[in-house]
């Protein structure tokens, strides 16, 4: 029996009115073989009506946000929409698409796609896509933590309304969101229009030969180093007193020396256990003590993805490399974690923190 083909998946998100179905009707007017299930707030859906004449399927998933009243809905839509491609009474479509509701926490939509083992052998997460409002995704990112949340865990940002908006506003938005989130290139959209092969094939893998592209999926050198301190404290934000943007650290830490599988497992069972709602998403390379090559890892908060075993190191360096998006969480913290529990032997620094400040 031959395996099941496996269908990308891209989750689309952007705060409210940050042109998601603009967007949307661009990639489906390109890449008409798309399958796309929108999420509608509220009672009655009016989005789905905006889309244009579309090849692929649609399915609704309306009354609710997608992570939360909604989620449950989720795993039938997609399993219901393959049985029915599979059957030949939809198209064969390529790709899905999801669209999220504006104030949506993407989290809850992944650990679906990546805990449901019927779903894992048959799509496979591509990346996260978030909009961002170039006139209003300042205003956004003051005022709604769920903006500055969607931004964290984006593999690309899309800039939106582009031609709306002034040089300097467009500029400093775009260093703030650079800040935020170091990794993820952002691409300038006017009227919902962009080349479509820059959001897709985003994962470490790239699809047709299977090549590991760890450097540009890690991107570890855009993220300021961090060595662990004496002391490493859980940073106490006030919330009230702070901007969102200053409650957000992104960095990086590496490690020397090969860290023990149990020593691995435990400290990311730790962070995750006790502090999955600061950890807002992390990737690695990882050198296993016993093991010839690196293990590949992934989170989103809560959401630990399967772990990937390359075939061999994608180049010289053997140092296990973390990358980390936090909120309200010293990083210095999360480097003393690891490196107690990995029983790692490498020399750290006097005690201090390099990082950068993600201010605008």
């Amino acid at each position: 029996m031959s395996s099941p083909e496996v269908i990308p998946v891209t989750l689309l998100t952007g705060f409210l009115g940050s042109g998601k179905t603009t967007v949307l009707n661009h990639l489906i007017r390109v890449l008409p073989r798309t399958a796309v299930l929108m999420n509608e707030f509220g009672e009655v859906g009016l989005d789905h009506l905006l889309l244009e004449k579309m090849q692929g399927p649609l399915a609704l998933l309306a009354g609710g946000c997608i992570c939360c009243t909604v989620s449950g809905n989720l795993a039938p839509s997609l399993k219901n929409l393959y049985m029915a491609r599979q059957k030949g009474e939809v198209p064969a479509f390529e790709r899905a698409v999801i669209e999220t509701t504006g104030i949506a926490d993407p989290a809850p939509i992944l650990d679906v796609l990546l805990h449901d083992k019927w779903l894992r052998a048959r799509f496979r997460l591509d990346g996260v896509v978030t909009t961002v409002d170039a006139v209003l995704g300042a205003q956004q990112l003051d005022s709604y933590f769920e903006a500055v949340r969607q931004v964290a865990v984006a593999d690309r940002l899309l800039l939106t309304k582009v031609d709306l908006a002034d040089d300097a506003g467009r500029a400093a938005l775009e260093d703030r969101l650079r800040a935020l989130n170091p990794a993820a290139p952002i691409l300038q959209v006017r009227q919902g229009v962009l080349d479509v092969s820059e959001i897709f094939g985003l994962g470490l893998y790239e699809p047709a030969s299977k090549t590991p592209d760890v450097q540009g999926w890690l991107k570890d050198s855009r993220y300021a180093p961090v060595r662990r301190n004496a002391l490493g404290q859980v940073r106490q934000a006030d919330a009230a007193a702070e901007s969102h943007d200053s409650r957000i650290r992104a960095f990086s830490i590496a490690l020397d020396a090969p860290i023990s599988r149990m020593g691995l497992e435990s400290a990311l069972a730790m962070l995750v256990s006790f502090r999955s709602e600061y950890l807002l998403r992390f990737k690695a390379i990882v050198n296993v003590a016993g093991e010839d090559t690196p293990s590949v890892l992934h989170g989103v908060q809560h959401v630990l993805y399967p772990e990937a075993k390359l075939a061999a190191w994608p180049d010289g360096d053997r140092r296990s490399r973390f990358v980390f998006i936090v909120r309200d969480l010293d990083p210095a913290f999360v480097a003393k974690v690891l490196a107690d529990f990995s029983d790692a032997t490498e020399e750290l620094l006097p005690p201090q923190v390099v990082e950068k400040e993600n201010r605008p």
